[in-house]
């Protein structure tokens, strides 16, 4: 497991710039409880090691005028992995698509999708992902409203449960 190789500052960096990536390395180094030098090589490190895969701004969605979000279940005709490579692929290409993933269970995968209105979903919907070779069934949940949103990983989950392990 990865957190074996990460230390308490480790993960206390991740922590911090989770919840902010603006901060500078001088206040990252400083809630951490180390100088500056060794918080810049530990951050690279991180980055290195692909545990820091980015940096993004979180922004409105709403407010910038895309008023709808819809999450779309698909199911495939087939499941063989070409088959599913594929479908990933096309998902990669389409803009108002910003996640997807491959479930278990009744359907083959979940897409979150987002529009500025219903006829340029509607328009998607039916132009490009019905079309699409090896869809065999799309269900759809128009999103009312959401009660939490929270990127990235519960780090005081991870700690506490290191904490029962040591």
């Amino acid at each position: 497991m990865v957190t074996t190789r990460l230390d308490p500052i480790d993960r206390k960096i991740l922590s911090e710039l989770q919840a902010d990536g603006r901060m500078t390395n001088v206040e990252l180094a400083k809630r951490v409880g180390i100088s500056a030098p060794p918080c810049l090589r530990r951050v690279r490190s991180l980055e290195e090691a692909g545990l820091i895969r980015g940096y993004h701004a979180e922004v409105n969605s709403r407010e910038l005028g895309f008023e709808v979000q819809v999450f779309a279940m698909v199911g495939l005709e087939s499941q063989a992995e070409a088959e599913l490579s594929a479908f990933e692929a096309k998902c990669r290409e389409w803009p108002l698509v910003r996640e997807c993933h491959m479930l278990n269970g009744e359907v083959d995968f979940i897409l979150k999708c987002v529009s500025p209105d219903l006829s340029t979903f509607q328009s998607f919907l039916t132009s490009d992902l019905l079309t699409t070779p090896n869809v065999a069934s799309v269900k759809t949940s128009l999103v009312i409203r959401g009660a939490k949103d929270e990127p990235g990983v519960p780090f005081d989950v991870l700690e506490q449960r290191l904490a029962r392990e040591a």
